[in-house]
């Protein structure tokens, strides 16, 4: 399969991003969902036809098999807005829908550098930005790129997933590490919610730059190793980044939960900042001290200078 099939820009079977999308939601809505019977016959794919997909939005199943077959490649935007209803998408599924519409109909113009940034998808960060890192201590933090390489780390935020220091430094991603470290299992109290995560806020990225090398790169590495990613690549779900509560499982601390929070970095191009927080005098506050105490003695990780695409392997 080629890279951009792989990526989000086409898929294994012809067509389009928008395409693929579109069947890929159909087939996760049921006639019932819709209030809609379940007819006579047999049905030979899960979820919508697309004769009852094309009905609900008002448009013609002529037209709407072009869409996903990408041979119809300019829906105006109140289709758009019809077909994101009759497949019931929440306000990132849409907006998503709405910008494989837009590139689809090559109305999206090339991606810039942020103001202040490389241009390239990897990069180092500021050095103000690690003092922050410091500072926070001893609330582990760390800050990823767009595909989730950790670039930069206090201790603790590092130490955050268990055995990801003991990878060389270029290899240390995020969605690689919960896919494929063999204590990413058992470190998440819900490892299945954590992978879905990950691979949703990939196929987010592979919508807007599908043609990205730091993206088709890692996608390539873990279809190939991972048949969990490959399957959630092909449910083709979207997300986006936000705050919550994440609860590990550690050998030597036991079990914690901690509060999270995830910051654009402004002036980079698409780097986070992620803070993981608990009230000092708590258990999960302790828990935080004993993550960051390995650094006490002068260890302290230092950035990934000029972090480029992952490493295979």
């Amino acid at each position: 399969m080629a890279r951009e099939q792989r990526s989000g820009s086409t898929g294994g079977r012809g067509g389009t991003g928008l395409g693929h999308f579109l069947r890929a939601r159909r087939a996760r809505v049921t006639p019932a969902d819709v209030g809609l019977p379940e007819g006579p016959g047999l049905r030979r794919t899960p979820g919508l036809r697309r004769e009852e997909l094309a009905t609900l939005a008002g448009v013609s199943i002529d037209y709407y098999t072009r869409l996903e077959r990408g041979k119809e490649t300019n829906p105006s935007p109140s289709v758009v807005d019809a077909l994101a209803a009759a497949l019931r998408l929440d306000g990132t599924e849409r907006e998503h829908l709405r910008d494989l519409a837009a590139r689809a109909s090559r109305t999206v113009p090339e991606l810039s550098p942020a103001p202040g940034g490389s241009g390239l998808p990897g990069g180092s960060v500021d050095p103000g930005v690690e003092l922050l890192l410091e500072s926070m201590r001893p609330h582990p933090a760390h800050v990823v790129s767009r595909t989730m390489d950790m670039i930069a780390a206090n201790p603790g935020g590092l130490r955050l997933m268990t055995g990801l220091e003991e990878w060389p430094e270029k290899q240390r991603n995020i969605v690689r590490y919960v896919f494929l470290h063999p204590a990413a299992r058992a470190l998440f109290d819900d490892w299945e919610n954590q992978i879905r995560g990950c691979v949703a806020r990939l196929r987010t990225l592979a919508g807007t730059d599908p043609d990205a090398p730091d993206l088709a790169d890692l996608v390539d590495e873990l279809l190939l190793k991972s048949p969990d990613f490959a399957r959630l690549w092909e449910a083709y779900d979207v997300k986006g980044h936000s705050s919550g509560r994440k609860t590990f499982h550690y050998p030597r601390v036991g079990d914690v939960t901690f509060g999270y929070q995830s910051m654009t970095l402004e002036g980079t191009d698409g780097h986070r900042l992620v803070a993981y927080h608990a009230p000092p005098g708590t258990p999960e506050y302790d828990a935080m001290l004993l993550l960051d105490a390995a650094g006490k003695a002068g260890e302290r990780p230092a950035p990934r200078a000029g972090a480029g695409r992952p490493a295979a392997g």
